[in-house]
């Protein structure tokens, strides 16, 4: 695996790639004969989302590529091993587009016939740039099957290099006569597939740019499942808050969108399910830091295999639980409610009206619902309901920070966040103190010592005492700097 970083560019049958010498070492170039064969459903959904997937022979590294959009410029690759078959694609690889594909068929749909010849910069014998030089040959099967050539240049950035290098590369090969490309792939330029279709609101107006952040939302959804699947780093969290953010945005304009309840339902669903090991592995982490921090003769008993270790089984099993429901009808069929929603959307009158009077007055509402739940909070005598009511603060907090975000509103968006922060700095410390005090059961009861248990489960209280007292300085300092925005 591993992120993909290049340049693509244009150019006429009679180019010539320019001198480069000045730049760096120059080896090549170097030809190659490259056969590439594409899949995807017969609807083709995998190049409508900007994923590729490919069984190729030739070059320096044949066999399966799947390529997932990454951000501008850079593109996630997942390699696997060339196999004989070219009518089946490996599970590894046909699992992780399941997002995509839900259910649908995987067959070829193009051949790529590419003669590449390849010139590589290097600086201090470490290779920098690989410039690839393409004569392509391309198919579109199909009914009607459809035969394209062009040539084109591919400028790719290699781990010894870095990004202002490969702007001077292309500098110096548009300065040659390149154009760039304004295909993201050679496949994308194949298929030659129209743009998708303008939504159904009126530009400049509530409901454009309410569901322009859907739509944004459900493209971060689907490029995190299958980093998800493969339980990469911090793709969790990612893909919990793109649903939260959904769930929230459906909530807070409610107004705008209309019948959205039950997608609401399957967001909170999804995000519940993506949770779990999110949780886990934010304690397991804070855990570790936390003995980390303490002298080795603190440390008494296995306490680090049980909040490791234990932790660490109990996230890979809610791993498994993540998987099992990414593979199932109901989260399809959520996926295809999205897609839906963002292609029928119920509009209701006031998304046809001018964007920034509309939604502010939407904005200030989600923030009235945070002034009235701390009212309400603070109004209930006993300590302990009043706590837990300060936790329904914090939600009312980060759904007003959701609905600035979506609106563009950064400064709305950083206060709220900030009441945000601070109730659950307070609220992660009471639950870890709790996990601390389940775990240090389980130890007493394995005859274990719990002398370090009763450390943390101090360390945790000051956390959260702390967060406890600096809220109110917090709260007033956020009520005054929103008033003078709202």
């Amino acid at each position: 695996m591993g992120i993909e970083i290049e340049d693509k560019f244009d150019v006429a049958d009679d180019y010539t790639v320019p001198d480069l010498s000045k730049i760096g070492d120059v080896a090549g170039p170097k030809s190659h004969q490259l056969v590439a064969l594409y899949y995807d459903t017969p609807d083709l959904r995998l190049a409508a989302r900007g994923v590729t997937l490919r069984r190729r022979r030739g070059g320096s590294d044949p066999g399966w590529h799947l390529k997932l959009p990454k951000a501008k410029g850079a593109r996630q690759e997942i390699t696997h091993p060339l196999t004989r078959s070219t009518k089946v694609v490996p599970a590894p690889l046909e699992n992780l587009v399941r997002a995509f594909t839900r259910g649908a068929e995987l067959v070829p749909v193009a051949e790529l016939d590419t003669r590449r010849n390849v010139t590589v910069i290097s600086g201090d014998g470490t290779p920098l740039v690989e410039i690839a030089d393409d004569r392509v040959k391309g198919t579109v099967f199909g009914a009607e099957q459809r035969v394209e050539r062009w040539r084109e240049v591919e400028a790719e950035l290699l781990e010894g290099g870095d990004e202002a290098l490969l702007a001077k590369v292309g500098k110096r090969l548009v300065k040659a006569g390149a154009t760039p490309s304004e295909s993201s792939s050679k496949l994308a330029r194949l298929l030659d597939r129209p743009p998708r279709p303008a939504g159904p609101a009126k530009a400049g107006t509530a409901g454009e740019v309410v569901m322009d952040y859907l739509d944004s939302q459900v493209s971060a959804l689907l490029s995190q499942d299958p980093r998800v699947r493969r339980a990469e780093e911090d793709a969790v969290h990612q893909a919990r808050v793109a649903a939260r953010r959904m769930r929230s945005a459906l909530k807070a304009f409610k107004s705008i969108i209309t019948g959205t309840d039950h997608v609401q339902d399957e967001l909170r669903w999804l995000g519940t399910v993506l949770g779990e090991a999110r949780d886990l592995e934010v304690t397991r982490a804070r855990f570790a830091r936390h003995l980390e921090s303490l002298a080795p003769g603190l440390i008494h008993g296995p306490i680090q295999e049980r909040l490791s270790d234990d932790l660490h089984k109990r996230e890979q099993d809610s791993y498994n639980r993540i998987r099992e429901a990414l593979s199932s009808d109901r989260y399809y069929t959520l996926l295809e409610d999205l897609d839906r929603l963002l292609a029928e959307p119920e509009l209701a009158k006031p998304a046809g009206k001018p964007a920034e009077a509309t939604l502010q007055g939407v904005a200030a509402k989600n923030w009235k619902r945070v002034t009235d739940a701390y009212d309400e909070a603070q109004a209930i005598e006993d300590e302990e309901r009043r706590e837990i009511a300060m936790h329904d603060v914090r939600k009312a907090a980060k759904r007003a920070r959701y609905t600035a975000e979506a609106l563009g509103m950064k400064k709305l968006a950083k206060h709220a966040e900030a009441v945000q922060e601070v109730l659950g700095q307070y609220q992660d410390g009471v639950v870890a103190q709790e996990t601390l005090a389940k775990e240090a059961e389980s130890a007493r009861q394995a005859g274990e010592d719990t002398f370090t248990y009763g450390l943390l489960i101090g360390i945790e209280k000051t956390t959260a005492e702390r967060a406890h007292a600096e809220f109110p300085a917090v709260w007033e300092k956020t009520v005054e700097a929103v008033r003078k925005i709202l």
